[in-house]
This record gives C-alpha cells, sequence and structure tokens, in this order.
C-alpha cells in the first residue's frame, strides 16, 4: 500500500516538507489514545531470535534507524512503535543551527537515492535532553554528536566533550561524527593524528565516569584503503568500542539520474541503493581486519530484507536504515526482521 499508493503522493512534494509534515502528523498520532498501542501490534515483530548482545546492550532486534532521520529527539516513542531495534539521535551540536541554505534534500526516485547537505541542522543538545528527559519508551538510543560549523577543527574536541557530557545521562551509547560531507573541513578529522586525539579526548571523559558508555565512529565510505588500514589502527590503539560503517558517500559513479540534474542539484551525501555495495564492502574489510568480536554496525543502502541481510553476513553485528525506510515505509523493519528468522 505504501509502495503503490501512498509514496507517489508524498514524492509529489518537496521532502523536507513531507519530512517536518510526517513529524507532525507521527506527533499528532502520538497523543491519540490507543493509537501507539495499535502500530506496536502492527509493526512490531518480536522474538527472542531476534536479539542481539553487543555493546554491553541487549537489542531486541538488529535493525535500527539511522542517525539524521531524528535529530532532534523529537519521535522517539512513536518512532520506537514502528520496531526498531534502537534509535540513533543527531547529529547534535552544543548550540542550535540552521544547517545549510534550502533546498538541501534531493530524492533520485530513478536510482532509489537521497542526497542531502542538510549540515548538521538541529536544535542543540541541550534541547535534545528536555525531551530524552520525558520519553517513556524504553528503547536503545545512541547519541551522535558533532561539531558547530563555526567551530574549528582545532577546538573540535570542545564540542564534542559539551555534547558527550550534556547527553550522557540520557543516552545507551555514543556515536563520534566526523564523515560528514556537508560540514566545511569536518572530514578532515578522519586524518590519522586529529582523529585519534579526539578519541582519546572522548575515551578520557567516558573512563571517568561510573559506568561508562560505549563509543562508536562513524567513517565515511570514501576512504582510501591506506585510510582504512589507519582506521584500524586507531580504532584498536584508542579502543574505541565500536564503529558504524557507512556514512552518505560523495560519489556519484553509476547513477541512472540524467548528469544534468546531478549537476543541478551540486554537493551533498548520496544514500541509498548506490551506497549499497561499498557500503558492504567497507564492512567486509573492516571485519577481515578487526577481528570477529569486533563491534560493527553496518549502515548504507539497505533497501531491501536481503540487503541487510549481506551487510549481516559480511560482518556487520546490526544494521541501520534510512533512505530504505523513506522508500519503503512503515512495515520495512518488520519485513527486515521476517526475513531474518526465515534466514535461520
Amino acid at each position: 500500500m505504501y509502495r503503490f499508493f501512498l509514496r507517489p503522493i508524498l514524492f509529489l512534494f518537496s521532502p523536507e516538507i513531507i519530512h517536518h509534515t510526517t513529524f507532525k502528523i507521527l506527533k499528532f498520532v502520538g497523543y491519540v489514545p490507543g493509537a501507539l498501542a495499535l502500530t506496536r501490534a502492527s509493526f512490531i515483530l518480536k522474538n527472542q531470535k531476534l536479539e542481539r548482545k553487543i555493546l554491553g546492550l541487549t537489542f531486541p532486534n538488529p535493525v535500527g534507524l539511522a542517525a539524521g532521520f531524528d535529530k532532534d529527539a523529537l519521535l522517539i516513542d512513536e518512532l520506537a512503535a514502528f520496531g526498531f531495534g534502537f534509535i540513533e539521535i543527531g547529529t547534535l551540536t552544543p548550540k542550535a543551527q540552521p544547517g545549510n541554505e534550502k533546498p538541501r534534500l534531493f530524492r533520485l526516485p530513478a536510482d532509489q537515492a537521497i542526497i542531502n547537505r542538510m549540515g548538521f541542522n538541529n536544535k542543540g543538545a541541550d534541547g535534545a535532553v528536555k525531551r530524552l528527559q520525558s520519553r517513556k519508551s524504553k528503547i536503545i538510543v545512541g547519541g551522535n554528536i558533532g561539531k558547530n560549523k563555526v567551530t574549528p577543527n582545532e577546538t573540535a574536541f570542545e564540542d564534542y566533550t559539551y555534547c558527550f557530557e550534556a547527553l550522557y545521562p540520557y543516552v545507551d551509547y555514543f556515536v563520534v561524527n566526523v564523515s560528514s560531507p556537508n560540514t566545511p573541513n569536518l572530514r578532515e578529522l578522519q586524518e590519522k593524528e586529529p582523529l585519534k586525539k579526539l578519541l582519546n579526548s572522548v575515551k578520557a571523559l567516558n573512563r571517568q565516569k561510573e559506568k561508562p558508555k560505549p563509543i562508536l565512529l562513524k567513517i565515511a565510505p570514501d576512504l582510501t584503503e591506506a585510510q582504512l588500514h589507519d582506521v584500524v589502527e586507531i580504532l584498536l590503539e584508542t579502543k574505541t568500542d565500536g564503529v558504524i560503517a557507512t556514512n552518505t558517500t560523495i560519489s556519484r559513479e553509476g547513477l541512472i539520474t540524467d548528469n544534468e540534474i546531478i549537476s543541478s542539484i551540486g554537493n551533498g551525501g548520496l544514500s541509498g541503493k548506490p551506497l549499497t555495495t561499498r557500503a558492504t564492502e567497507v564492512i567486509s574489510f573492516l571485519r577481515s581486519k578487526l577481528g570477529k568480536d569486533f563491534p560493527i554496525i553496518g549502515v548504507g543502502g539497505i533497501m531491501t530484507p536481503e540487503d541487510a541481510i549481506e551487510k549481516l553476513k559480511a560482518g556487520a553485528d546490526l544494521v541501520q536504515i534510512y533512505t530504505g525506510f523513506i522508500y519503503e515505509g512503515p512495515g520495512f523493519v518488520k519485513r527486515i526482521n521476517r526475513a531474518l528468522l526465515q534466514a535461520k
């Protein structure tokens, strides 16, 4: 029903307008007595065989919602009703910021893809904390943290520190995001020495806590093999708890969409089906170098249940979806989990 009736209607409108409209509708649904209970009954698939114990946490199933969808923790309770095993909020920065100029979100239906250059638009870490304090769902929540656009890379660790301290009591794990292509110079923090310094700073803060939280690194799919080797070395040296592979890509190779349309859109991170193969390759590489026990979350181009299974076979312990959720609709999580049970 979603793919053949509702999606064509939604895709007639601006992606960002539809995103905000959908949020308002879901928030309204959350206020209707019994509506979330009915949603949970329709979309949640419970089965002990789907559970994953990783990072010191027990995930009810391995399918999570990637960062970027609910940046500001506006819909934790509502989105939890669609059967996700976990939700990642953010990317959050210390200060609220509007992000890049609009339009900044573009669909490529022929490629089952999205290009975004949102630029870490968010209402700030403190605002998210207030909403996390009032949530009712017990779903596992990750906090994806970054730096403000105006913060120079030399002092970026101060922004990550601020977000870490603010969110620490309210999230179950953290993700250090240095891989978005939409914040100027951010990806420079993926270079060996800056990345090592940043991770060591966050890990040092974490060690001071009575109950340290897992710290993960999110990396880009555009890293060279040499850079991936550096990432592996840094993850092990800093004793980072896990890695998320991958963020969006700046590549435009192999797209079906007309080149003039792609050129008119301009810069931004590409997600969806064109990223499927590369994200899986990075996951496979990381698993081969990090060993069988290092936690890996796979994300990028999961557009079918088979894509999710492929990521898990390549070495991911958990997976996350975003673009697939937009293209496939609210039943996508349940379809993936059902396929996982059938594949066992």
